[in-house]
């Protein structure tokens, strides 16, 4: 899809951003999703709760995963999350208040999740970031998520601190 928008685009620069990590596929984006910035990846549904999101989780690229894992693991503590994948928000902040408000429901508390600066995150009324404002580590791969905390379970924790959820 990134490749796609790209070739179409005339009036703007493009970047393809890629991971250099295998990622596991998220087979319900559709290129229509994709096309407008940001969408619903995964509702509370779609883990067993048969309840409204309580909490929106949004993550881009490689974080998706990580967001998703930590929507199950709040599933078995009963909180609802609905996860977004945000692989463009330059994309996303052109479109229509109604579609941004039908993926960013107002009311709804917002954890990003996002391996670099957490800076452009605030604009869309997170309460907390799980992100990295610092440069110059180096370890593995795996060392350096936990270190920083890109776990499921930090994930969860920074979810139930949001919802005031700490016992």
């Amino acid at each position: 899809m990134a490749w796609a928008t790209a070739l179409q685009t005339k009036q703007r620069p493009s970047a393809l951003l890629l991971s250099r990590q295998n990622l596991p596929y998220a087979p319900k984006a559709g290129l229509e999703d994709i096309a407008k910035g940001a969408y619903v990846l995964a509702e509370p549904t779609e883990v067993g709760l048969k309840k409204k999101p309580q909490v929106v989780i949004i993550a881009t690229g490689s974080e998706v995963s990580l967001a998703l894992h930590a929507q199950q693991l709040l599933a078995v503590k009963g909180i609802a999350a609905r996860v977004v994948s945000m692989p463009s928000t330059s994309v996303f902040d052109r479109q229509t208040v109604a579609y941004k408000t039908s993926v960013l429901p107002n009311g709804l508390p917002r954890v990003a999740v996002e391996m670099g600066t957490t800076d452009g995150w605030w604009k869309y009324g997170v309460s907390a970031v799980v992100g990295i404002d610092s440069f110059g580590e180096s370890a593995p791969a795996g060392v350096l998520f936990k270190h920083f905390g890109f776990t499921a379970e930090n994930v969860v924790d920074t979810v139930r601190v949001v919802l005031g959820k700490t016992h």
